[in-house]
């Protein structure tokens, strides 16, 4: 993954010059927005026309996440290494994370009376993002299932050993 900034700037012009071509094939208007984020590239859609841009998120940011996939192939094979490129369109991605830290409000405050609480099924940035979340509220977290079902359980105390070592055996996607 880049290392400075200036290689994560790079590395999200690289991105949005792909992003830009395919936007003109698909005859879609949006300005690309490029930088550094979260010590990631970032790269940012945004566009006035919703309906065009709706399209490329997909209804639970499917075709933002392939999007998001193919110009990370594309930035990975220019600089020979695996690029952990963000993308995002008319905010969909902060408003998901928004909405993600408040189901993991609402499930440690569960988990406080339940002990345990099940989120519905995410990708592994975002389960990354909940699970350094509920650790700095000094809750315990842990992933199950596969796929798309693969999901957090939030913890008010730290699972079993043997859960962990399950755990740290699962691959990661995003």
């Amino acid at each position: 993954m880049a290392e400075t900034n200036e290689e994560m700037v790079t590395q999200a012009e690289l991105g949005a010059d792909y992003i830009e071509e395919l936007l003109d094939i698909a005859d879609i208007d949006g300005d690309i927005e490029t930088g550094a984020k979260n010590d990631r590239p970032y790269i940012s859609i945004v566009s006035e026309n919703q309906d065009d841009l709706k399209k490329l998120t997909g209804e639970d940011g499917e075709v933002l996440l392939a999007l998001q996939n193919l110009t990370r192939l594309t930035v990975g094979e220019e600089y020979n290494e695996k690029t952990g490129l963000l993308l995002d369109i008319n905010g969909w991605r902060e408003e998901r994370l928004k909405n993600i830290i408040s189901l993991a409000d609402d499930a440690i405050a569960k988990a406080e009376t339940e002990g345990a609480v099940e989120l519905p099924g995410m990708n592994s940035f975002e389960r990354k993002t909940v699970h350094d979340y509920v650790s700095e509220k000094g809750f315990f977290s842990k992933s199950e299932g596969i796929g798309k079902e693969r999901h957090i359980v939030v913890l008010k105390e730290q699972p079993a050993e043997e859960d962990e070592a399950e755990e740290s055996a699962e691959p990661t996607g995003e």
